[in-house]
């Protein structure tokens, strides 16, 4: 099987709180989720109707369990999750202060590794990964060995001037500085990977990570300047960019009011893939994946809030924004 989307690095189970407004320490119950980025990518990507896989590993336990069960009910493809002895499987907690703008995160089990960092080149499936139309991973996955050496091999089974037309190659520059000695050692390793890159997206501050500081527009072009076919720079309130050689467009916010912001980057990961694979107008595929990052920001979760195509047009419908043909393609 070729895959649509294959992506590779981070899972773990995301612990939401029931009640929202209020800090940790106030909450009486909460429900569990699949999350982590990369996961929750190619959830949303399957959403959209694509073939898609996962490369991550888990711990040998019940919620590893649960992990890959979940993978299965939406449709990724979980060959590539395997477990890891002796590490127990991350879980994440975080505060839901929707008046204050405020999801604090806590990572429980990563410290000082984390099962899916424990991924080794010698166990990929080069193949699968060359073949992929489209794969994504992140930087947090160059943050540690024997991550970073895989990430790396899997960037290098898959050259620029290798991709077939149609092909991709996705680093959401997604800098955790809680997993990074400094912004310098994240920055020489994303070097390491930006060779292979075709589109790269990530804010402000993840940009200025990756290529330094700067406007938007200065971090875009870097960005190209480096071989980047695409550079996306999210401009929080004022929508995002994106940016080629022969173009650069701006998507305006899909205002919503926000219950939970942590899982909108993910859903506008997913429907940015799907818009690629199917050949859009840039323009569009930016008012796509901006509308899919806005519906999930008006919802509780990430992996289970993940929008289908005909929720996400009509979104775009009912705040006048023009609706790519062939959604479903």
């Amino acid at each position: 099987m070729t895959y649509d989307v294959l992506t590779m690095g981070r899972i773990s189970v995301d612990i939401y709180p029931n009640d929202i407004g209020v800090g940790l320490a106030d909450v009486t119950s909460f429900g569990k989720y699949l999350g982590g980025s990369p996961s929750n990518v190619a959830v949303a990507a399957s959403r959209h109707g694509r073939r898609t896989a996962v490369v991550t590993r888990t711990g040998d336990d019940p919620f590893g369990e649960y992990l890959h069960g979940e993978l299965a009910k939406f449709g990724v493809d979980d060959r590539y999750v395997r477990p890891v002895g002796g590490l127990q499987t991350p879980a994440t907690f975080c505060a839901i202060l929707p008046e204050q703008h405020d999801f604090p995160l806590y990572f429980y089990g990563r410290f000082p590794t984390a099962p899916d960092l424990q991924i080794k080149a010698e166990e990929l499936d080069l193949a699968a990964i060359r073949e992929a139309r489209i794969f994504w991973s992140t930087v947090t996955g160059l943050c540690q060995e024997p991550s970073r050496s895989a990430h790396i091999a899997a960037h290098e089974a898959r050259p620029r001037a290798g991709l077939a037309q149609g092909q991709f190659t996705v680093l959401d520059l997604d800098y955790r500085p809680m997993f990074w000695d400094s912004e310098e050692d994240a920055r020489e390793q994303v070097a390491k990977v930006l060779p292979h890159v075709t589109v790269a997206i990530g804010n402000e501050e993840e940009c200025a990570v990756a290529v330094g500081h700067g406007t938007p527009d200065e971090q875009a072009d870097r960005l190209l300047a480096a071989g980047v076919e695409i550079a996306v720079v999210k401009l929080g309130p004022e929508g995002v960019m994106a940016t080629t050689r022969a173009e650069r467009v701006v998507s305006a916010p899909v205002p919503v009011e926000t219950l939970n912001g942590l899982g909108a980057g993910d859903s506008f990961g997913g429907a940015f893939c799907h818009g690629l694979l199917a050949g859009w107008p840039l323009a569009q595929v930016l008012d796509y994946a901006n509308a899919a990052g806005a519906i999930v920001a008006s919802r509780l979760s990430c992996a289970d809030a993940m929008p289908t195509p005909d929720e996400v047009t009509s979104l775009l419908a009912e705040r006048g924004r023009l609706v790519p043909e062939g959604v479903a393609r």
